[in-house]
C-alpha cells in the first residue's frame, strides 16, 4: 500500500515538470520561428497567447520583441 501510495505521490509531482518544459518548448519554438522570418508578428501574438492594446502597425513586432528577449540566453540577440 505505502509503495502504491509513493508511486502515485511521485506521478503527480513529475507531470506538472513535464508541462512546464512543454510550454516553454513552445515558446522558444515560436520566438525562434518568429526570429528566422517563418511566420510574422501577428502569428507569433496569436500561438503566444498574448494581447494586443492598440493596433498600431509597429506594436505587434515590439511585443514579441519585448516577449521573446525575456527568454534569451544571450542579451546581444535582436529580434
Amino acid at each position: 500500500m505505502k509503495y502504491l501510495f509513493v508511486v502515485f505521490y511521485l506521478f503527480f509531482l513529475i507531470y506538472p515538470a513535464e508541462a512546464v518544459t512543454t510550454k516553454m518548448f513552445k515558446v522558444l519554438d515560436t520566438c525562434a520561428r518568429y526570429r528566422l522570418g517563418e511566420i510574422n508578428a501577428n502569428e507569433a501574438i496569436e500561438k503566444l497567447k498574448l494581447k494586443l492594446t492598440d493596433s498600431s502597425t509597429s506594436q505587434p513586432k515590439d511585443l514579441v520583441k519585448k516577449y521573446c528577449s525575456v527568454f534569451t540566453p544571450n542579451e546581444k540577440i535582436e529580434f
